[in-house]
């Protein structure tokens, strides 16, 4: 036991140096996972022999829960909500554009069937938000006319579709599927995934806003605990677990509950967490010595999936919607393929469905493929478009965002008329760019809390960049 301990912690520390290392160079973390994977693995350095797919699909269906978790969590949706129709029509009309060319693609190209070429399509056919918002995080890159919140949404929400599109084709090629049964699974799938998300996230923020907890930490982990009850309960019932748990993220994240700081901080490190050992063990999975057989038809598929599939998949969708040519360009090529579609070829591997190709290497190498050279010229393309916004930090546009405390400190003295008396902060109507810093109270310091109720008589110690009227209206 102790050496799998010791070997865990290593791999850690490892995977956080490089991180570190190359974050500023804007190299996606989830190429850096991989690759230290695939050292550790069979035909790595290290050679730790590792073959076990269904292990790895358990792991991965875990890991994603809370990634797209902590991504609706992380989504601003004051700043997305501008966006949101464009945005869901991506990442569920252009998954379905993307994966159909592409399954005709491999079908009279490649000369694969029909139904091997679609589950081909349906496995690449969602984006890698993490790695998108890793490369824009690092270099700070700063996008014009809501462009980052509208790759943010698309390639959060879209893994679902991605994955009801993956059983769907599984399940014809398995033979158990019927006209009838895929529209019902396709149903069920989208409405009980939505409800169940959208139920536990309201009844969620109404418990975090008038129950106090003794034990803080105890927060954290009733969210964490909801995130995986989302995801069980959709899929027990018939939903997309997926779908659930990332509508479940936004609804949570944008409301004014309780210790919202602490829980941000603490998916964020779930989150990496999760990343880390998701990729790694990918990584791990692979046979690099396999790769000479499959880079071919990867190759192809690849330069397919940047230069046609998703390009007609962005320019017949925005163009309705009057979006620039240089954005439709740049949307286009930020279509990174990720972990999320290596996990969708496991579960193609592990299903009963007989598959001809070597599916998991040829997605582990377009994901590779898709990150090292699209993601490593995403800065320098947004440049060239003339789309970097240095007016607006991109960090923004996400809910985890601290800006720097250089605020102003007011004094706002509550009497009996003010509209907070006797209300609990998380209750006001506080704009995100205003904190209360401190409560004068009699001859006492209250440091304020979600749950801290004003009194009349306090003194409100107030920050924020522009205290104006409107910033007033909250107390007075």
């Amino acid at each position: 036991m102790t050496v799998p301990l010791i070997l865990c912690s290593l791999v850690l520390l490892i995977c956080i140096f490089f991180s570190k290392a190359l974050y500023k160079f804007g190299v996606p973390s989830l190429l850096i996972f991989l690759v230290i994977g695939m050292l550790f693995g069979s035909d790595g350095i290290v050679g730790i022999k590792f073959e076990n797919y269904e292990l790895v699909q358990q792991i991965g269906s875990i890991g994603l829960i809370f990634i797209m978790f902590y991504g609706g969590f992380s989504t601003n949706w004051k700043a997305a909500k501008p966006v949101a129709t464009k945005s869901v029509l991506m990442s569920t009309l252009g998954v379905i554009i993307t994966s159909v060319l592409t399954g005709v693609f491999c079908k009279f190209i490649l000369k694969t069937s029909t139904l091997e070429g679609l589950l081909i399509g349906a496995v690449v056919g969602s984006t890698d938000a993490a790695s998108v918002f890793s490369i824009l995080r690092s270099r700070k890159l700063n996008l014009k006319n809501g462009l980052a919140s509208l790759l943010e949404v698309e390639s959060g929400s879209n893994d679902p579709m991605s994955y009801m599109l993956t059983i769907t084709i599984l399940s014809f090629m398995s033979n158990e599927a019927k006209k009838q049964s895929i529209f019902i699974l396709i149903c069920s799938q989208i409405i009980f995934g939505v409800l169940v998300g959208i139920v536990l996230a309201k009844i969620v923020s109404a418990i975090l806003k008038k129950v106090n907890f003794e034990v803080e930490g105890m927060y954290p982990i009733f969210v964490m605990a909801i995130a995986v009850l989302s995801y069980s309960l959709s899929e027990w019932i018939g939903g997309n677990g997926y779908l659930s748990v990332y509508i479940c993220g936004i609804i949570i994240g944008n409301s004014k509950i309780k210790h919202k700081r602490s829980l941000v901080s603490f998916f964020d490190g779930i989150s990496w967490l999760m990343q880390i050992m998701l990729f790694f063990i990918l990584g791990l999975l692979s046979f690099p010595s396999k790769m000479p057989d499959i880079i071919f038809p990867a190759v192809l598929i690849s330069l397919f999936l940047i230069f046609i599939a998703r390009p007609i998949a962005t320019f017949g969708i925005l163009t309705w919607f009057k979006v620039s040519l240089k954005e439709q360009i740049f949307i286009s090529w930020v279509g990174l393929r990720g972990a999320a579609s290596i996990v969708f070829a496991i579960f193609a591997v592990t299903h009963k469905a007989i598959i001809e190709t070597d599916i998991f290497h040829i997605v582990f190498f377009i994901a590779l493929f898709s990150v090292s050279i699209q993601g490593t010229l995403i800065p320098a393309l947004a440049k060239k478009l003339d789309l970097v916004d240095d007016d607006m930090p991109v960090l923004k546009t996400f809910n985890d965002y601290k800006d720097d405390f250089n605020e102003r400190l007011v004094e706002v003295r509550v009497t009996k008329e003010n509209k907070c008396v006797n209300k609990a902060i998380v209750d006001l109507e506080i704009p995100d760019d205003i904190l209360i810093v401190l409560i004068k109270r009699k001859n006492m310091i209250v440091h304020p809390r979600g749950s801290t109720v004003i009194e009349d008589g306090d003194v409100l110690v107030v920050g924020c960049n522009n205290l104006d009227k409107n910033y007033m209206e909250c107390f007075d």
